[in-house]
């Protein structure tokens, strides 16, 4: 498996797309007149946490039926649910796409972006090379515990508020509201803007 370098494309996945996706994708064209809109939230606190960050971005760019359309400021954030100081903090930021893809497949290729970054799952809360969450898909809202639409704390998470802020001030969480209001509704304690930081939007 290769590893994403800093120059040229960052995609480290060795095959980009696993077939079930690609069949998926082909399914998706024929069926949705229109592509739909969603947000991710990407995260890492381990290795080269901005190169991951951007990887990621390259990486669902480089997806059929995915087209990144904006990419967030980078914040710099405590961990969430341990003790201080346990974790190294994270690089934060917010992607939103235009995708045929139905978001169980959606969901599938954030699984493998994770993946090719070495995402491990052992632990709840820990450390980890990438997160790729899902934080809504269009107006959609499920149950399903696979995958739970909006994203079931995004509306308290000023990590990823901040940064689609940023990108959408008009942005709205289907069934939450106003992102700015949600916003505004919780702390920013252990949240900061890295103005130093900056991801690029794929060519």
């Amino acid at each position: 498996m290769t590893r994403p370098s800093t120059t040229g494309h960052t995609d480290p996945t060795v095959q980009p797309v696993p077939a079930s996706v690609v069949e998926r994708v082909d399914a998706a064209d024929t069926t949705l007149q229109n592509p739909k809109w969603a947000v991710v939230s990407l995260g890492a606190n381990l290795g080269n946490r901005l190169e991951t960050l951007q990887g990621a971005v390259d990486a669902l760019e480089d997806t059929p039926g995915i087209r990144v359309k904006a990419v967030s400021p980078v914040y710099e954030t405590e961990p969430w649910g341990v003790e201080p100081g346990s974790q190294p903090s994270y690089f934060n930021a917010v992607a939103v796409l235009r995708t045929t893809l139905p978001p169980s497949s959606l969901l599938e290729r954030a699984h493998a972006v994770e993946e090719a970054f070495h995402r491990v799952r052992d632990e709840r809360w820990g450390p980890r090379t990438l997160d790729v969450d899902i934080v809504a898909y269009a107006e959609l809202h499920s149950d399903d515990p696979g995958l739970t639409l909006p994203h079931p704390r995004a509306h308290e998470r000023a990590f990823v508020l901040a940064p689609w802020h940023d990108i959408d001030p008009g942005a709205q969480l289907p069934g939450r509201g106003a992102v700015a209001d949600l916003l505004g509704a919780v702390t920013r304690d252990g949240v900061t803007p890295r103005a130093d930081l900056e991801l690029r939007l794929p060519e």
